[in-house]
């Protein structure tokens, strides 16, 4: 019999993390027809014999080496057959009847294809959390920001964000998806490895025009940056390659060239600025990232193709027009509620 929901946390080596964090899962989740899964990516620490004998009502997937997480996600839902999959961070805290707004709006929306929910601090309970937040979107060459984040700039949650509303990414912390969209669409993009996967994904989504809404009646605790800290070079390398991917994966024909050309000197200006605040890791991270998606470039058109080929619909209301870096920097607009873009 299939199940309505899998939960499905990927892990690699995150013995402790999973111990604090699992029991809320578990006990606000497992219910009939919902079960709770853990898919190891290959970890060397301890995780699997904790698992075995402190979470015996768990299920315990194993991978045979450290996938990523693109890939970890990839390889642990070809093994469960749910209707729903969350993909959920492991250093997540969930509240109690959390997925039931979820499962109730998708149950009664059949064009939504995914959601997320309210995504707040684990730290700082009033804050909502970077990588998240009310739901996600981005601007026109690229650059993803949140309804409660813009860049690092975090807003307390106030409730100033609680209706449902189309978003243009669910973060991948707390990503609930149809089981057989996510396997339509082509899952997540491996070849990421981690970083901006979840918004490639939703991208392809979007632009088959399945839409992606957040519910902030359901609340999680994100800790964020468990895996690699924000100014880490590894992922500053990450993120940028992996942007400019999604973009030339993406981007409508007559829009490629002019956001490419943009976005070389935006990504110059960002390893200047790195540079000039003394981050010349971060800095040379940034060529790089540039010089491998150049190297990889040819190697992506077949997804391309096949992306504008299924596309249905080029023009996604949720990546505004703008420039997301105009507005906060030369307009000053550091709160979601301040953008252009959103106002009546």
């Amino acid at each position: 019999m299939e199940k309505k929901v899998s939960v499905v946390i990927l892990n690699w080596n995150g013995c402790e993390m999973l111990r604090s964090f699992l029991p809320s899962v578990v006990e606000h989740s497992l219910n009939d027809g919902i079960e709770v899964c853990v898919a190891d990516n290959g970890s060397t620490d301890k995780s699997v014999e904790m698992l075995q004998s402190e979470f015996p009502a768990v299920r315990l997937i194993l991978l045979d080496r450290n996938y990523g997480f693109a890939e970890g996600y990839n390889q642990a839902l070809a093994q469960v057959d749910a209707e729903y999959v969350v993909l959920l961070n492991s250093d997540v805290e969930v509240t109690e009847h959390w997925l039931e707004p979820m499962i109730a709006y998708l149950d009664t929306h059949s064009e939504v294809a995914a959601c997320q929910p309210k995504i707040r601090s684990q730290r700082q309970k009033e804050l909502f959390e970077y990588a998240g937040a009310a739901g996600g979107f981005i601007d026109h060459y690229g650059y993803p920001f949140c309804r409660g984040r813009i860049f690092s700039v975090v807003e307390a949650d106030e409730e100033q964000y609680n209706e449902v509303i189309p978003v243009f990414w669910a973060t991948g912390a707390a990503l609930f998806i149809r089981r057989s969209d996510y396997l339509e669409t082509g899952g997540l993009d491996g070849r990421f490895f981690a970083h901006m996967e979840e918004i490639d994904l939703c991208w392809r989504l979007r632009a088959r025009s399945r839409e992606i809404v957040c519910i902030p009646e359901s609340v999680v605790y994100h800790v964020g940056g468990a895996t690699l800290k924000k100014e880490n070079p590894r992922k500053t390398f990450l993120n940028f390659r992996n942007n400019l991917v999604m973009l030339y994966k993406n981007l409508p024909d007559e829009e490629l060239k002019r956001v490419m050309r943009i976005r070389a000197c935006l990504d110059y200006i960002a390893a200047l600025t790195f540079l000039l605040k003394g981050q010349g890791g971060n800095a040379w991270q940034v060529i790089r990232a540039r010089r491998e998606f150049a190297s990889l470039r040819a190697s992506f058109a077949p997804l391309r193709e096949e992306n504008l080929k299924k596309t249905s619909q080029n023009f996604i209301p949720e990546r505004i027009k703008s420039s997301i870096l105009w507005q906060f920097y030369g307009r000053g607009c550091k709160r979601f509620s301040q953008l252009s873009d959103f106002k009546e």
